[in-house]
């Protein structure tokens, strides 16, 4: 198996021409260990080769995106559903694709299938692109021979989550870049406007109000550790995300803090149970048993709080606890979840129950976005209108005096 591995790293791109048995000219492309792998392929097909060439190494394409992941598994879904062979899927899909990082992706896999390895053990080589859940139910299509019905549900289940982490991430974008907005019109009009200002009222000779003392102070900061400020924040920044990515105490801070949000904090909630839901419906219904499906619905659930919550409750699980009062004992699920999840235990539907919990809570973040949406605006252009008016009333006050003393 090593070798056959090691021989995969070393496949090239080659395009060729030949003559086929007719007689006809033809030509093509193909991924092989070398220029005598591909005469002796294309001799076995009965076609005579006239040129091969070595094609460059493949253009650098974009990252791989969670997008392209769940257009792959849609796409792969429904050619296995039509028929298609499944290392022709895979050559389908890879030449249709735009992006060469996912063509050099899905070359590798359709290569490692071809060596002999099987599907989930294919994907689970690629660890940043497909996850252990991933894995898991692709593992256990091939197992129950429905490997086409567990990839439409993926492809259903990746579509949903990315819906969902739109909604959140639209939330989110739009006060989060406003106040940068904000942040650097300020720093702007500190560091360059209110000096041409002070300037002019120093010429006047006369006391100036408070409200502009304490804005030109502000001024005389930014102007004298521009570089300080900016550094500082640009640093905290960077030790944030990378302590945030690193440290799972930090991130367990972070999401409970997350979760504690006045306005944030409920929609978040409810995009987390909806993964959740979601997640443990698709790995149930395909077969996966309760206790190895909670293992991958703790790393799909995206928050460390209700991580650590569903290894409690795997744990109760696995010692012969139901799944509804391991949840309770959880505290973090709420009433209606609870008793959704205990009514699909008692009547055998707990897939069909979860998956109507994360579209009712599905539906709850769309309106929760949209409320969202309505809400921020207004405070926002109070934000912008007190702090931008403020700093234009302060500077301008001076001339105002000026103009009721003449």
């Amino acid at each position: 198996m090593a070798v056959a591995k090691k021989d995969v790293r070393k496949e090239a791109n080659f395009q060729w021409e030949g003559v086929d048995k007719k007689g006809k000219k033809i030509r093509g492309e193909m991924r092989a260990g070398g220029e005598a792998v591909v005469n002796a392929t294309l001799r076995r097909q009965g076609i005579t080769v006239t040129k091969v060439k070595k094609q460059g190494g493949l253009k650098r394409g974009k990252k791989v995106t969670e997008k392209d992941i769940a257009l792959f598994t849609r796409q792969l879904a429904t050619m296995m559903k039509a028929g298609v062979p499944l290392l022709q899927a895979f050559d389908i899909v890879g030449k249709g694709h735009s992006n060469p990082s996912v063509q050099k992706l899905l070359g590798d896999i359709k290569a490692d299938i071809e060596s002999g390895s099987s599907m989930s053990q294919a994907f689970a080589k690629q660890p940043l692109y497909f996850d252990a859940l991933y894995v898991n139910l692709v593992g256990a299509g091939e197992q129950a021979g429905i490997l086409d019905t567990v990839l439409e549900r993926l492809a259903i289940y990746k579509e949903k989550i990315l819906a969902i982490k739109g909604k959140i991430k639209s939330a989110l974008f739009y006060p989060i870049s406003i106040l940068v907005v904000a942040f650097v019109i300020t720093a702007v009009i500190m560091i360059f406007v209110v000096p041409a200002f002070k300037e002019l009222f120093t010429s006047f000779g006369a006391n100036l109000p408070a409200p502009t003392l304490v804005v030109m102070a502000i001024s005389d900061f930014f102007v004298a550790y521009w570089w300080a400020i900016f550094g500082s924040i640009g640093g905290a920044f960077w030790f944030f995300f990378y302590t945030w990515k690193r440290s799972r105490k930090m991130q367990m801070v972070m999401d409970r803090l997350f979760l504690r949000l006045p306005i944030f904090g409920i929609v978040i909630e409810k995009a987390t149970i909806a993964r959740w839901t979601r997640t443990l419906a698709t790995m149930f219904a395909a077969g996966v048993p309760l206790v190895d499906a909670l293992d991958s619905v703790a790393g799909a659930a995206g928050n460390q709080v209700y991580f650590e919550a569903t290894k409690k409750i795997q744990g109760e699980v696995s010692t012969g606890t139901s799944l509804t009062v391991s949840m309770q004992n959880a505290g973090v699920f709420p009433n209606m979840v609870l008793q959704m999840t205990a009514i699909g235990e008692e009547s055998g539907s707990l897939d069909a129950m979860l998956n109507k919990v994360a579209d009712f809570y599905e539906a709850e973040v769309d309106d929760a976005v949209a409320a969202l949406s309505s809400l921020m605006e207004p405070i926002i252009m109070v934000v912008l209108g007190v702090l931008i008016g403020g700093l234009v009333i302060a500077m301008y006050l001076p001339i105002f005096k000026m103009g009721q003393v003449v």
